[in-house]
Formats: structure tokens, C-alpha cells, sequence
């Protein structure tokens, strides 16, 4: 039996208990190495929207159609589109953003399922770590698509909220795709603003819509408009960039 949870502890994540000083400094070096390597690889997109949404939605699927439909519609619109890299949405965002010639990009989680990156990638890095891979997912977008999935999104979904809300990262719009599946995530934000546990101007942080057109006339106005957008940034040769 001592055995038996030594071994599953070896398995678990860093954060898992104290560890020797050593041990913790090299977890820190390698963290800044991915890190670093992820700002390098994504610093040269320009703006940048990102989708989340489950990776176990299916092709073929109407959620799958409709966040490949806005895939697309976000390249239109000049974005350069970030998913989690995955299959499910993930891979249906990037698979509409590629055949509409724009940029797609991944960042892909290693996991012990081994989840792959999906083939409509221009650019991937795959991460070690959840926490570094969610700076990357956030720090470059000017917008955020929602769409249907499970603990991963709701966890993607309220960090992104949460960050908007306390003023860490500018207000940028976030789009709920699909009023049917999260209606009762929506009842849900309605109570905890009557309790009183989240400002019901919180509420006004998110546009819940089935429309293509709705939810890109809102990143629109509040991405584009707002913040007066323009083209991706020069690499410099100095740099090895």
C-alpha cells in the first residue's frame, strides 16, 4: 500500500506537496523556459481572438460547425485566431480560420491522454503547464468566444472574467456561443448577482447570443473600434526574431 501512493504521488503535478529548494528552483527555470518560449512564438501574430470550448465535440456536430463558422468570421475580420490547439472546438475554430486563409494558432497542453494538437495549425507550441498555457491564451486577445464545453471552458471562461473585472486585463468582450447550453449558466450569474456575491454590472461583461453576426458586431465595437487596432508587429533581426 506505501508503495502504491508513493508511486501515484510521483505522478501528481508540482503542486502537488513541498519539495526539496532544488527541486523547486528547477521547476521555476523550467517554467520561465516555457514561458519565454511561448511569448516568443506568439508575439508576432497581431491582435488575436481566442476561442475555447470543449475538445470532445465532435465533427460534424452543430456546435463544431459554429465554431468553425466563427473561426472564419474572426479571420474576416482581420484576427488571428488562438484555440488550446486540441481536437472538439478547438479544432473547428482553427479548421475555419485556416480555410479562410488566415492565421491559426495552437497551444497545445500535454496530458497523460496525450491530447494532440489538431492538423489546422500554422503555428503550436505544446505546454507543460496549465498555468503558463492560460497566460498565452489570454495575453494576446483582444476578444474571447465561448463556446459550449465543460470544466476546462467554465475554468477559462471565469478566469478571463474575473481577470476583466479586477481591472488585471482591459475590458475586452467575451461572447457565450449558444444561449440553449449555457442558459442555465446565465440563471446562475442572475443569482449571484441578487445575492449580492457579484455586482450585477458584471453581468454586463458578457453578450450571450446564437448569431454569428451579433457576436461579431460586438467584438466589432469593442475590440476593433475600442482599441483602435492595427497591423502585427515588426520582428527584429537583432533579436534572432
Amino acid at each position: 500500500m506505501t508503495k502504491r501512493i508513493r508511486s501515484s504521488l510521483t505522478m501528481c503535478s508540482v503542486l502537488d506537496r513541498p519539495r526539496s529548494r532544488w527541486k523547486e528552483l528547477h521547476f521555476a527555470l523550467k517554467a520561465f523556459y516555457e514561458l519565454i518560449r511561448g511569448l516568443r512564438t506568439f508575439h508576432f501574430l497581431g491582435p488575436c481572438v481566442t476561442v475555447f470550448g470543449s475538445a470532445r465535440i465532435q465533427p460534424g456536430a452543430p456546435y463544431y460547425r459554429l465554431a468553425e463558422q466563427m473561426g472564419a468570421e474572426m479571420v474576416r475580420m482581420g484576427f488571428c485566431v488562438i484555440t488550446g490547439g486540441g481536437p472538439g472546438i478547438m479544432e473547428a475554430a482553427n479548421k475555419g480560420a485556416f480555410e479562410a486563409g488566415g492565421v491559426s494558432v495552437g497551444c497545445n497542453i500535454r496530458l497523460p491522454s496525450e491530447q494532440m494538437a489538431n492538423d489546422y495549425l500554422h503555428r503550436n507550441v505544446d505546454m507543460k503547464f496549465f498555468f503558463i498555457r492560460k497566460v498565452l491564451l489570454v495575453k494576446y486577445s483582444y476578444a474571447f468566444i465561448i463556446m459550449p464545453g465543460g470544466m476546462g471552458t467554465l475554468d477559462e471562461l471565469f478566469e478571463t472574467l474575473t481577470l476583466i473585472q479586477t481591472g488585471t486585463i482591459k475590458g475586452f468582450p467575451v461572447v457565450l456561443m449558444g444561449m440553449e447550453y449555457w442558459k442555465n449558466l446565465l440563471v446562475l450569474m442572475d443569482d449571484l448577482a441578487k445575492a449580492g456575491t457579484i455586482d450585477r454590472a458584471d453581468l454586463g461583461l458578457v453578450l450571450a447570443t446564437d448569431e454569428p453576426e451579433a457576436a461579431c458586431a460586438h467584438i466589432h465595437k469593442h475590440a476593433i473600434e475600442r482599441f483602435k487596432l492595427r497591423e502585427r508587429r515588426k520582428r527584429l533581426w537583432l533579436l534572432a526574431e
